[in-house]
């Protein structure tokens, strides 16, 4: 009888999920590795096609990557055969890369830390194309002549950040300055381990998203979109959307080449990315580059499937991993749109205790409406967005006539304007009038009330986590210094529970419950801060 064949996927929640249900669709048995950095709170994203799925195993990653290895081959029984490893969410893309590698399936390798936002940049700027200019440190004194020559305002990031956490567009030199040391501080004040902040030139122009599925080197684009995203509620960039780009034009001609060339430049040779490309007056210049597919809970395939007419990112990247016929047939890029639509993420402009949802009852009524997935219910504590994390909902539209979308989404947009998306419990804090919530919940007060929280938290605290600085270059030296850290919290009770992604060394809490609605939204840029800021 022949072996069933088995995949592992590396975390398997957002669009994870999706790729494991898919796996399982198509017969294959999956085993689920847990990697150190992902939380206990990231580990409920499960999108609805991967609920109730039942895995074959389910490892979590273990003091050593050796002992890793081992763990996959003893659940890898003999009536299995094991085909690929899939990073399943970035929190994964560590651990998926070094199993790939030593267990000899496809993989990219560990030569390079490709997490890094300030590696990719220089990958790519030795690869003679256009990329950021920018400096990086540990103190300020070796950022502040960047500084001073750079035309104002720089963007000041945590090195290895996402959905624009941590992320500030600095106008002066002094609030540069100042928020440089914040995030440094922060990450000191736990004893972090190989903290970085960088200070970016201020790239002007629209962003894109260039999606891709690789294999053996060849690439495959399978959508291009363009971010809407704009100041909000005291921050620079809050996202509102996310809008399809047709990829035979000129633009889309433009964009891909140049997301081609920095694949190339990462050595990424297998599997899937999501490219953050900003187009600017002098051509295309990078943001990043992860190492997996499209974010959001695989909410978005629906719609990719109708455009290209059958087929998405997810569906690409296990025919890349394990049907390389059909990997063959996949256009080199998506072939003319079949239907029209987008995303609206939904931005909270009012913060509060939530009574009722009657807007979504409202969108789900639009002409245009597919889908809406939001964790808002009766009850909840919602915040005013500020980022991606802190968005409030996704709605997907689809229409042939596009005045109809077009009216649909002025109707949730002025629902917003608003904010009769929820009624709320009365005295709760709009964020509209004079960029409130940035005084009231932003960065401009975090620095002194951050450590106050953090004796709360500690207080109310079940358990503390360590995790790693990822920086190392090649497979033993990536994982030395996770495993020092893995070691010494062996011995006083320490888990990777509460692990952000990517998070160098260092131990905070959980949250508890109780907090206020401002200290709640204290709590998470606190809880960011600590152990965010070198998070992928």
């Amino acid at each position: 009888m022949p072996a069933h064949p088995c995949v592992v996927v590396v975390d398997p929640v957002s669009t994870g999920g999706v790729v494991a249900a898919e796996l399982f669709n198509r017969g294959y048995a999956v085993i689920a590795v847990w990697s150190n950095e992902i939380s206990e709170e990231m580990r409920t994203h499960v999108p609805l096609p991967a609920r109730g799925l039942k895995y074959h195993a389910e490892i979590e990653e273990r003091i050593t990557m050796k002992a890793t290895v081992e763990a996959v081959r003893l659940a890898v029984t003999a009536r299995f055969c094991l085909h690929a490893c899939i990073v399943g969410a970035e929190t994964g893309v560590v651990v998926a890369d070094a199993l790939s590698e030593m267990l000899g399936l496809r993989t990219n390798g560990t030569e390079l830390n490709r997490r890094n936002k300030s590696v990719q940049q220089k990958c790519v700027k030795s690869a003679g194309m256009r990329a950021v200019r920018e400096a990086v440190g540990t103190e300020w004194s070796s950022v502040e002549a960047f500084v001073a020559t750079e035309h104002m305002p720089v963007v000041v990031k945590p090195v290895e950040s996402a959905g624009s956490e941590g992320v500030k567009l600095c106008r002066s030199k002094e609030d540069a300055q100042a928020h440089f040391e914040l995030l440094m501080g922060a990450q000191r004040k736990v004893g972090s381990f190989g903290a970085a902040v960088l200070v970016q030139e201020y790239l002007q122009g629209k962003e894109y998203v260039i999606d891709h599925v690789s294999r053996d080197g060849v690439h495959k684009t399978t959508m291009v979109w363009v971010y809407d995203k704009r100041a909000c509620n005291g921050a620079d960039f809050v996202y509102f959307g996310l809008v399809p780009v047709p990829a035979d034009t000129a633009l889309g001609a433009s964009l891909i080449a140049y997301t081609r060339g920095a694949l190339d430049a990462l050595g990424i040779k297998n599997g899937p990315t999501h490219a953050e490309v900003m187009m600017t007056q002098d051509g295309p210049c990078l943001v990043e580059v992860n190492c997996r597919t499209h974010g959001g809970d695989g909410n978005w395939t629906t719609l990719a499937r109708a455009l290209t007419g059958g087929y998405s990112q997810v569906d690409a990247t296990i025919d890349a991993f394990l049907d390389e016929k059909r990997f063959e047939m996949t256009p080199e890029i998506p072939n003319p749109f079949e239907a029209s639509g987008q995303e609206v993420i939904l931005v909270c402009k009012r913060a509060g205790h939530v009574v009722s949802t009657p807007g979504f009852d409202k969108i789900r009524k639009l002409k245009s409406f597919v889908s809406l997935v939001a964790d808002v219910a009766a009850g909840s504590v919602v915040e005013c967005s500020i980022d991606l994390h802190t968005a409030v909902g996704s709605v997907f539209l689809m229409h042939e006539d596009l005045a109809v979308m077009a009216a649909d989404l002025q109707t949730i947009r002025n629902m917003e304007q608003e904010c009769s998306l929820f009624q709320l419990e009365e005295n709760c804090d709009s964020c509209t009038s004079s960029h409130k919530s940035e005084q009231m919940f932003g960065l401009t007060i975090v620095k002194e009330r951050l450590f106050e929280l953090r004796g709360e938290w500690q207080g109310q605290a079940s358990s503390c986590s360590k995790s790693t600085d990822g920086c190392s270059s090649a497979s033993e030296q990536q994982f030395h210094h996770r495993e020092q850290w893995q070691s010494s919290g062996a011995s006083s009770g320490s888990s990777a529970a509460d692990v952000p992604p990517g998070a160098a060394p260092a131990t905070y809490p959980r949250l508890g419950r109780n907090l206020s609605c401002q200290e709640a939204r204290m709590a998470r840029i606190g809880k960011m801060l600590l152990c965010e800021a070198l998070r992928a």
